[in-house]
């Protein structure tokens, strides 16, 4: 399917145009029809040479412009209408703006009412606007809808037009602007729009933007048929399972779960005017949303968006940006989750980076400004990973990889290095980034960095603490906090100590020396076999506390068994 948008100035004959084309009535509501004005959008189709084409018709009032950028926002081409009695009007111009703003290229200047006047005039009126917009260069031809005249032509070029539409990604994540909601006795809550790229099946799950509210589509309607799946470009209705009025309406957005992120702070590279021209307040129009937003300028031409409400946004998304009255001009979405300007100097230095990034999406230049991401957060805005992830699911930018393991390996020519302190030093958002940029030669045990095969991950400074307490306490001794902390040896310390098998921890509160383990052995073989709890309490010395941990550690590393009657029994040899 193939969707075009008509656009023009009112009373210029878009409606009547389309009528005459498809044998169908856009004007959906009575008030249109009696008055022969279009208020709201309409949708009408015929068939093509290469396939169903869908028009979306929309309001050329000026009251209505809201309405008029909701089916333009979405849509790749345009039917743009001039009369050839009055020639270019100012809601011509409006619309001629929208649509550059927006980035339309393709589309057919059509003169209608070429039985009123000759079209001549209006159509090199008309082109001489469009020349330094999107819309330079495309085609033009005159038409009546009353007498029928140059309709077959118009249709050719129709044929022309779709044929060198760019086909859409069916493959790509849903974002559905809802410009349309209604329900339907017995179904339920039915919403309407343009999809733009991707698949919808029947049975998909959607989320709404701003609530996070998912929904499953139980019915697709397309041109008024039930189809089990619909492929982009298309016109959709969809039945929602859950779904009840009020919902959802005009403007929200239907998506592939976390695929996109809804945002109320974007920076822009303004077009078609100054961003010291705009007011600071004014409205966004993004697909067939309509928002508040605040603007702050920052470059010559890049600006911080504020937004009232959130909108789902990647990078190369196109605004139109509408002061209270007309179209002011439009802009490019640099970059959707912008950093906060908090100090001095912020917003200068932030219009000086915006200077060099490109209007189009580039993945390596995003990831080189960011320096580590995770993968799904690149995706989120609207970007395909240019490297594969270095750990987990967190990229690296290249040139940060090389700074980082130049850094890493300086850290590590010394003692042994907690992973932990090296993820400090080199600023790494996980530890797990850690050992992929590790130089040849070494590795990570007990949380440490060593050198491939040692021995001893100890840090020396936990090594000698260990070494003053062996020398202490050589028999049997259980070590308090004091003692502990007298050597220097913190909870951290302790840990590692443990995991190094320098240390035992029987219980929370309850640490040994290993040499301790060892000499308790020999005192517990000495007594007559087997030996109670508490024959081996006292014939160490200690408590309950500590008695009982130990024996239940024994028997776990097959020192000692626990017999029928709850006696132990050393295992000699």
């Amino acid at each position: 399917m193939f969707v075009i948008a008509s656009a023009g100035h009112v009373d210029h004959g878009k409606s009547a145009l389309l009528r005459a084309l498809t044998g169908m009535e856009p004007d959906r509501w009575e008030e249109e029809r009696r008055r022969g004005l279009t208020i709201d959008l309409g949708f009408v189709w015929t068939r093509g040479a290469h396939g169903p084409i869908a028009f979306v018709d929309v309001p050329g009032h000026e009251r209505f412009v809201g309405n008029m950028l909701a089916g333009v926002g979405p849509v790749p081409a345009v039917l743009f209408v001039v009369a050839a009695d009055e020639g270019w009007m100012p809601q011509s111009q409006e619309h001629l703006v929208a649509l550059d703003a927006l980035g339309v290229h393709h589309g057919l200047l059509v003169i209608t009412k070429c039985d009123v006047m000759e079209p001549d005039l209006a159509a090199e009126e008309a082109l001489e606007h469009f020349r330094d917009t999107s819309l330079s260069g495309v085609p033009w031809l005159a038409a009546s809808a009353r007498t029928g005249e140059g309709l077959d032509k118009l249709r050719i070029a129709l044929d022309e037009l779709t044929a060198g539409l760019p086909p859409a990604d069916p493959r790509a994540p849903i974002r559905l602007w809802v410009d349309r909601g209604f329900t339907i006795h017995g179904a339920g809550l039915v919403v309407t729009g343009t999809l733009a790229a991707g698949t919808i099946h029947t049975g998909d799950t959607l989320e709404l933007a701003g609530t996070q509210k998912r929904y499953v589509v139980r019915e697709i309607q397309s041109l008024n048929e039930h189809v089990d799946r619909a492929v982009a470009v298309a016109r959709v209705a969809l039945n929602l399972r859950g779904a009840h009025r009020g919902e959802i309406r005009r403007g929200d957005a239907l998506m592939t779960p976390g695929t996109y992120r809804c945002t109320s702070a974007v920076d822009v590279r303004v077009r078609l005017c100054l961003p010291s021209d705009l007011p600071a307040d004014l409205l966004v129009h993004v697909g067939a949303a309509t928002v508040d937003a605040h603007l702050r300028p920052l470059g010559p031409d890049t600006a911080r968006l504020t937004l009232g409400t959130p909108v789902p946004l990647r990078a190369g998304d196109r605004l139109v940006l509408r002061p209270s009255h007309g179209v002011a001009g439009g802009a490019i979405v640099l970059d959707a989750d912008p950093p906060r300007l908090r100090r001095r100097g912020a917003a200068r230095a932030r219009a000086v980076e915006l200077s060099d990034y490109s209007d189009l999406p580039d993945a390596a230049a995003e990831l080189r400004r960011r320096g580590i991401i995770r993968q799904e957060a690149l995706r989120v805005m609207g970007l395909e990973p240019p490297v594969t992830p270095l750990a987990a699911d967190f990229l690296v930018d290249p040139s940060l990889e090389t700074s980082l393991r130049e850094r890493l390996a300086t850290l590590t020519t010394g003692d042994p290095l907690k992973v932990e302190d090296a993820r400090k030093s080199l600023d790494l958002p996980d530890a797990r980034l850690v050992a992929p940029l590790l130089p040849s030669g070494l590795e990570i045990r007990d949380g440490m960095i060593v050198p491939a095969g040692a021995t001893d991950t100890l840090a020396p400074v936990v090594r000698q603490a260990l070494s003053v307490l062996e020398q202490r306490s050589p028999g049997f001794a259980v070590l308090d906090d004091a003692s502990l902390a007298a050597v220097g040896l913190g909870p951290a310390e302790v840990a590692a100590a443990v995991r190094n098998g320098r240390m035992v921890r029987l219980a929370p509160d309850v640490v040994l020396l290993a040499t301790a383990i060892a000499a308790a052995m020999p005192v517990l073989a000495a007594l007559p076999q087997p030996f109670t709890v508490s024959e081996a309490r006292e014939a160490l010395h200690t408590t309950r506390k500590v008695i009982v941990p130990l024996l239940e550690h024994l028997a776990l590393k097959g020192l000692t068994r626990r017999t029928p009657d709850a006696l132990h029994r050393v295992i000699s040899g």
